[in-house]
Order: C-alpha cells, then structure tokens, then sequence
C-alpha cells in the first residue's frame, strides 16, 4: 500500500518508461557485424526514441567494426549525451506531428545512404513511433506543404492510427516499405519500438522496411470516410495505383528480419510488477485500447466506480492499467480549441464522470513524455480534482468542450512533467483504487 498516491503513480510510469529504453532492451536482437573486408553496417532510422535507439547501438557495437548512418527524431529528443558528444551515427532532428522541411532533407538524405549497397552490406534500421512525420519525403508531384496539410487534416479527424498511416505510406516515397526496397540487394534488420496497438510492424511509423498489405483503394476510403480533400496530383497517384507500396512477398523483403524489441504490453507489466511489489493487486486491461478519449475516459470511469463501490470486477484495493492510443477528434462548432493532448483528454472525461469519487487517482501520460504538443507528458486526476477547480472558478466541463484539458490541469499543478523520455511505446494509464 502507499500513503502517496500521487507518488505511486508516477513510480508506475517511470516503471513503465524505463522498461521500452533502447539501453535496457536492443542487445538481445543484434546481427554479427558483416565481415569489414567486404562489406559495412549502415544504420538509418527515425522515429522519437531514434536519439535513444542510435546511442544504445553505437554503445553495444564492437569499437572495431565499421559503423555510420544517420537517424531522425523530434526536437529535443536528442539524448544530452550525444549533443555534447556526437557518436559514430550522426543523428538529426525535424518537427512532430506535423512533418517540416528538416525531416524532408534528412529523408531525402537517408535515401542517397542507400545508393551503392551490395549484398556484402549491412542496414541497421532503427524504427519507432514519430517516424511517419520525421521520415517525410512526399510521393512524385507532391510537395512538402501538400503533406503537412493533409497530416494536420488526419490528425484532426478522429482517425485511428492504423488509418492515418495507410494514407501517409501511400503518399510517400519512402515509407510503406519503400526503403527497404532502395536498400537492396544488402541485408536489412529492422529494430522496431512499438507505439501501436497489437505491435504490427507495417504500421509503426508507417513500416519504411516492411511489406504493406494496404493498397491505394484503402488509403482514397479513409480520406473519404474522413472527408478529407488532398491535391490534384495525391488524387491522381491514389486513382491510378502509381503510388502503390512493396506487397508481402515481393522480392525485395527476401532475407530481410524484424524485431519488436520494446512493446506497450511489456511496459505496462513492468507497472503491473512494481505495484505489487508495494502491495497491490495490479491488473492489465489492454494494451489495444482505441477510441475517443473522452469517451475512453468515461469508461475507465464507471470500472473505477464498479471496483470503489462493489468490488467489481476487481476487488480493492488494487491497480487497473491500460494503454493503447486514444484519438481527439476536433468537433466542428466547438469554438476556440485550447490546449491539451489525448492523455490529457482522457483524464479530463474521467473526472468529469468520476464527480470526485472518493479513493480514485488516475494518472494518464504519453510514454515519450509529450502530450499532443505541449511540455507535460499527462496529467494526475485526484479525488477533490473538480472540487479544486471550482475553487479556481474552473469549469471541467466547459473546458472538455473546447478540448483545453492542459489548461484545466496547469492551475491545479496537476501536471505530470518529465520532459522528453527518448522512447515511445504509447499512452500510459493507471488507476488506484482504495
């Protein structure tokens, strides 16, 4: 048991943070370094943990084996580490979630690293969530500005990840296995962080080395269920199945591996390990859950409710935990939209259903320590949340509708600030019920 909720909490999410670390978790799926006489190890990657990810092997790789590349991340993703000292692999920072013309020339970039492979080389790609927006190279007859616009039209719509990614592979070239189809004939192995529910390596940061079962006709379905109007030129590459991406089975992929090494699950029982180390029953919903946050928000809710009132469907006093990646969908007529991400969406729906249940906490994070685009990973949802809030002449309520959970939370000093984690396994969320 604890006598700090609060600080349990947050114990659960650095447990949870410190289980996806590139350093704790790549060595086990390391290739031998090819022979140097004949061929070298070239890594290229992207994604928010690729700063984290390209100092953990540039550390594991023998000294004297042949290693260069270059890696994209977030801004202020770069480990301190490697800031003061730069490593054998140059890493380079562009905008998230909304792609800018730094990640444009580092793709561009990344793809003249792959002229002259042969088969005696070796391609490290190092992939985690962010690499859809940092690994930005537009399809032929599309620009830069065409892709931002469309990203922030999905990112706006309430459409799942799996969807968003269909469009920006089909869009691209360079993800959706494109990559790996420049880096032939080498050998590629592909080390992926999981930011996706069910872990599928095609769609986390939109699979620039794997194989992409989604065609053209599926990307035109989710802009139209979206309503999402794209450019002359993106309509006619779609139509005409000119952007069409590598298959399973194509040739390309032949002799090529993957490795999930850090996924949702495994930090969501590393939480799960550490509460019943302080004497809790801990219990893992999902690590799948989709949906609108709010909505999401108010299911959490009632379980929390079930278990505070009846001990249903788990007896208290325990620990529920899930992740997954929650969506916001910007309603049209909401007025002016404020601030705030999905994880602190999420926890904003909870309280507003919860109406200060007495023996509930809830803390909600983004495990790459960003919520949405501003500087707090989530929030913490305490039992006199909305109490506080009325004493500060805060509406929890009218600030859900706007979607400005941040600025809900800020004033309270609710926020739960780590600055950038350097890896990315997804929403972190966790329940204590006393």
């Amino acid at each position: 048991m604890t006598d700090d909720p609060r600080a349990l909490l947050r114990a659960l999410y650095d447990a949870a943070v410190a289980r996806a670390q590139p350093s704790q978790v790549m060595q086990p799926f390391l290739p031998a370094p090819p022979d140097a006489t004949r061929g070298r190890t070239v890594v290229l990657g992207a994604g928010k943990a690729g700063g984290a990810m390209a100092a953990a092997l540039d550390a594991l790789w023998p000294r004297d084996a042949p290693l260069s590349g270059l890696v994209v991340t977030r801004y202020g993703h770069l480990p301190p580490a490697l800031r003061q000292q730069p490593g054998r692999i140059e890493v380079v920072e562009a905008s998230h979630p909304v792609p800018d013309a730094a990640g444009e020339r580092a793709a561009q970039r990344i793809v003249e690293l792959t002229r002259g492979l042969t088969e005696h080389d070796l391609v490290l790609c190092l992939i985690s969530g962010g690499g859809s927006a940092l690994l930005s190279l537009p399809a032929g007859g599309l620009t830069l500005a065409d892709k931002q616009q469309i990203n922030q039209a999905l990112l706006a719509s309430g459409a799942a990840i799996d969807e968003m990614n269909c469009v920006r592979k089909h869009l691209s070239a360079i993800k959706g296995g494109r990559l790996a189809a420049r880096c032939a004939p080498a050998r590629v192995v592909t080390l992926l962080i999981s930011d996706v529910p069910g872990d599928d390596p095609s769609i986390i940061a939109s699979g620039p080395t794997v194989p992409d079962a989604s065609t053209c006709a599926d990307a035109l379905r989710i802009l139209a269920r979206y309503r999402i109007s794209i450019p002359a030129a993106a309509q006619a590459g779609l139509d005409s199945g000119a952007f069409e991406t590598p298959k399973p089975g194509d040739a390309v992929f032949r002799g090529h591996s993957v490795h999930v090494i850090a996924t949702p699950q495994q930090s969501l029982e590393a939480a799960a390990a550490l509460a019943r180390e302080r004497g809790l029953d801990a219990h893992i919903l999902s690590d799948e859950i989709e949906g609108e946050s709010r909505e999401v928000g108010k299911v959490h809710a009632a379980l929390a409710r079930a278990v505070r009132r009846r001990d249903q469907p788990f007896a208290k006093p325990c620990v529920i935990l899930s992740g997954g990646e929650t969506t916001v969908t910007v309603r049209a007529g909401a007025g002016r939209t404020g601030r705030g991400g999905r994880a602190s969406e999420f926890l904003l729906g909870c309280a507003v259903a919860l109406q200060g249940e007495p023996g509930v906490w809830v803390l909600a994070a983004d495990t790459d320590g960003i919520d949405g685009i501003e500087h707090n990973a989530g929030a913490i949802v305490t039992p006199d949340t909305l109490a506080r809030g009325v004493a500060l002449g805060l509406k929890a309520a009218d600030h859900l509708d706007r979607h400005d959970a941040f600025s809900f939370f800020e004033p309270l000093g609710d926020l739960v600030v780590t600055g950038p984690t350097l890896t990315n396994v997804n929403d972190f969320r966790a329940l204590l019920i006393v």
